[in-house]
C-alpha cells in the first residue's frame, strides 16, 4: 500500500518545495508542465521552487525558449519544456485543435460569415500562417488590422439578456495555437499581463521535432506526469489530460507500471522503478499561486485538500493562491495594497507552520517588490478576508 503519508512526501520532494530544485528548465521538467493561464502564475510557480528572479523566468521563456507556452489540455495554456512539445502536439493539444476547429467552423455558418464553415477555417487559419512567416511575431490587434476577415463577429446567446457578439480572431488564433502551427512568442506587455506576439512555430522553434503520433504522444505525457504526480488513478489521468479513457487506457498498459492501493481504497499506479519507500521530509512550507500544479494535478484532491475544498476552490473547479505545510493546502494568501503578502489560515495552524508561512510569506513580498498579482481566481477565503 501506498500511504497519503508516502504521497506528500514525493510531493514535497520532487515539486523542489522543501529544497530549491535548480533552474527554470529542469524544474518544468520535474513539474511536467505549468499552469499558464494567468501569466503571473508561471513566474510564481517557478519561484516557489527555484528562488529564480522575474528576468531570470523571461529568459527561459522568450530568450532560451527551453520552455514555451502551448494551449493544452482542457483547452488550458500550459507551460511545457520545449522537447515535449512533439507529445503534447500530437495527442492533447491535438483532441484541442479538433474541437475548436470543428466548432469555429460550425459557428461561422450559423452567424452568417461563411456559407462553407471548413473552408473559411481553412482559409483563415493558413493566412495568419502566411502573414506571420511574411513579416514575423504580431499581436492580436495587428493582425486583425491586416486581415480583415478576422474584424468579423460572432453572437452568442441571442434574445438572451446576458447575449452579445464577441471577435472572432480570438477563436481562429485559439485553433492555430492548439494545432502548435503558432505560438505565443514575446510578451507585450509586462510580466502579469498576456499580450503575446504570436510567432510560426517553425521560427520560434526552427529545431523543433514533428508532432508525434497521438498514442506515443500520450504515453509520454502520462510517464511524465506519473513521474511527478504518481501514485496517481486513471480518473485523475483522464481528468489532467482531458482525454477519453481509451487513450489513457492504451498509454497505462504500454507503459512499466505497477498497481499500487491507496489508502482511499482506489488503485493507483507508479513506474515500476518507482516503489522504494519514501522517507518523510523535513517540515516544509509553502506559497503557491493560483491553478498551481501541485493544487491542480490530481481529480481527487482528499489527501492534500481535506475539508478545505470550498474556502480553496470556485464553483469552476479553479484553485486560488494556497499555503501549504507539510504537504497539506492550509489556507490561501493575498496582499494588501502596498503589495504586502498576507497569509489566510484555512484551519488554526500551529507555532511552527505559523513561522514557516510568515517567512515565506516575507520572502514573497521581497520578490514581488511591490507589484500586486490580481488574479481572478482569487479563493473565495482570501476574498471574504478582503473584504472583511
Amino acid at each position: 500500500m501506498i500511504t497519503d503519508a508516502q504521497r506528500r512526501a514525493r510531493l514535497a520532494l520532487r515539486h523542489g518545495l522543501e529544497k530549491p530544485c535548480g533552474d527554470v528548465e529542469s524544474a518544468t521538467r520535474a513539474m511536467t508542465c505549468w499552469h499558464a493561464t494567468e501569466p503571473a502564475s508561471v513566474h510564481l510557480a517557478v519561484f516557489a521552487r527555484t528562488g529564480a528572479s522575474r528576468d531570470e523566468i523571461d529568459a527561459a521563456l522568450y530568450q532560451e525558449r527551453s520552455v514555451v507556452k502551448q494551449l493544452a489540455m482542457r483547452r488550458t495554456v500550459f507551460a511545457f519544456p520545449a522537447d515535449q512539445l512533439p507529445a503534447v502536439w500530437g495527442s492533447a493539444a491535438a483532441r484541442v485543435a479538433t474541437q475548436q476547429r470543428g466548432q469555429l467552423a460550425r459557428d461561422v455558418v450559423k452567424g452568417g460569415i461563411a456559407a462553407d464553415g471548413p473552408a473559411w477555417v481553412e482559409e483563415q487559419t493558413a493566412a495568419v500562417h502566411d502573414l506571420l512567416r511574411e513579416r514575423g511575431p504580431m499581436t492580436t490587434m495587428q493582425l486583425r488590422a491586416t486581415l480583415p476577415a478576422l474584424e468579423a463577429r460572432l453572437r452568442y446567446a441571442e434574445g438572451k439578456a446576458y447575449g452579445g457578439e464577441l471577435p472572432i480572431a480570438p477563436r481562429v488564433l485559439t485553433t492555430l495555437a492548439a494545432s502548435g502551427v503558432i505560438v505565443r512568442g514575446e510578451n507585450d506587455g509586462g510580466w502579469k499581463t498576456s499580450r503575446p506576439r504570436w510567432t510560426a512555430t517553425e521560427d520560434w522553434l526552427p529545431d523543433a521535432a514533428p508532432a508525434l503520433p497521438e498514442a506515443e504522444g500520450y504515453r509520454a505525457l502520462v510517464s511524465s506526469w506519473l513521474r511527478t504526480f504518481g501514485p496517481g488513478t486513471e480518473a485523475d489521468l483522464v481528468w489532467w489530460l482531458g482525454a477519453t479513457k481509451a487513450a489513457v487506457r492504451r498509454a497505462l498498459g504500454e507503459l512499466d507500471l505497477v498497481e499500487v492501493d491507496l489508502e482511499s481504497g482506489a488503485v493507483g499506479f507508479v513506474h515500476a522503478d518507482d516503489v522504494a519507500p519514501v522517507e518523510e521530509p523535513a517540515p516544509w512550507a509553502a506559497l503557491l499561486p493560483a491553478l498551481d500544479p501541485t493544487t491542480m494535478g490530481w481529480k481527487d484532491r482528499s489527501f492534500h485538500l481535506g475539508p478545505h475544498a470550498e474556502a480553496i476552490f470556485d464553483r469552476n473547479g479553479n484553485g486560488g493562491p494556497t499555503a501549504w505545510w507539510e504537504g497539506r493546502i492550509v489556507g490561501g494568501w493575498r496582499q494588501t495594497d502596498d503589495g504586502t503578502v498576507v497569509v489566510v489560515p484555512a484551519e488554526p495552524l500551529g507555532r511552527d507552520a505559523t513561522r514557516a508561512l510568515a517567512k515565506k510569506a516575507a520572502e514573497l513580498t521581497a520578490w514581488l517588490d511591490g507589484d500586486v498579482v490580481r488574479s481572478i481566481y482569487q479563493s473565495p477565503l482570501a476574498r471574504a478576508a478582503t473584504a472583511g
